[in-house]
């Protein structure tokens, strides 16, 4: 659904030079929630505008759908983005409007009757949770209630396509975790294709089939989730599972990228003979299921035997001491 290659962006501030891109390569799956994480200054925010033509990249093209957007200009290009929404990290809404008049502001932009208006209005309204609060004003809202108002606006020209900028960054956990479940009913009722940008790995770990990690312009790492953690020295499963890395020679990390019923650790023990001393460890849900990660001590003449063992049955295992 989005599809963009080789884009680079570079900013002349006065006397110096920055490269916000540096040839990003970025594809997201029609359906999917793909997260790019990184700390301020990483290039996020350049690239999400980059998808819609916010900012255009110096190089590289950029397609959503069946549409090349780096090769359309003025009205065509203003009705491909009608397809993409776009969710402010701080709701960017008209305090002079109704919550009605808030989201409805694009379709009467647009043209749509008053009539109309009204009736796609209270369904978005509805679909928020929001349906009761169309007269008020945004003075009047809690955070939470007006980040659900900027999500009914994205929506209001039906997008297949929906952007999110640090959505969630300015509200409490609580909040935030309640947008992020509406992010994901929305993308399963509507069939949406959602992108957003976070500095907050708790997000990716929540909502997120795929993502990259964002640094100095630059993917670090990208994927699906489910595959990053399962893959040998991943930044991001270290971000998700931070466990302790000073451990010594005979220190493994044992990663369990999907649930499992049967008792490893017990099965070593008895199996090869070895002595395990788990140093730390979590269990989380990750993209919609179980992830565990361990950091164990793993000492016996037939350790090596024991390692192969876990890693026949589909667990990834990490020698620290190598």
């Amino acid at each position: 659904m989005i599809d963009a290659v080789g884009l680079h962006k570079t900013y002349r501030l006065k006397k110096r030079r920055v490269e916000a891109l540096r040839g990003v390569d970025l594809h997201v799956e029609s359906g999917e929630i793909y997260g790019v994480v990184g700390q301020s200054g990483a290039g996020k925010s350049t690239l999400l505008r980059s998808v819609n033509l916010l900012e255009r990249p110096d190089s590289g093209t950029v397609r959503v759908g069946d549409e090349e957007l780096t090769s359309l200009r003025g009205a065509r290009l203003r009705e491909a983005r009608r397809h993409i929404g776009m969710v402010h990290q701080h709701f960017a809404l008209l305090s002079s409007r109704t919550v009605a008049g808030n989201v409805g502001f694009p379709l009467e932009v647009s043209g749509m009757s008053r009539a109309a208006r009204a009736t796609r209005v209270g369904e978005l309204l509805e679909l928020v949770g929001l349906g009761d609060k169309a007269r008020a004003y945004p003075s009047q809202l809690s955070g939470g209630q007006k980040q659900r108002v900027g999500i009914a606006r994205a929506l209001a020209s039906d997008p297949k396509v929906l952007l999110s900028d640090e959505a969630t960054s300015a509200l409490d956990p609580a909040t935030t975790e309640s947008i992020l479940a509406l992010l994901r009913r929305l993308r399963d009722e509507l069939g949406l294709t959602i992108l957003l940008i976070t500095h907050e790995m708790d997000v990716i770990k929540r909502i997120c089939d795929s993502a990259a990690i964002m640094e100095d312009g630059e993917f670090r790492e990208s994927g699906r989730v489910l595959d990053l953690i399962g893959t040998p020295g991943s930044l991001l499963a270290r971000s998700l599972f931070p466990l302790p890395e000073n451990g010594g020679p005979e220190t493994v990390f044992i990663t369990y990228p999907r649930s499992f019923d049967e008792p490893f650790m017990s099965e070593l023990t008895r199996r090869f003979d070895v002595d395990v001393n788990i140093l730390g460890g979590g269990v989380e849900q990750v993209a919609g299921q179980s992830v565990g990660r361990l950091s164990v001590d793993m000492r016996g003449g037939r350790r090596r035997e024991a390692l192969t063992y876990l890693s026949e049955h589909g667990l990834l295992v990490e020698e620290v001491g190598k």
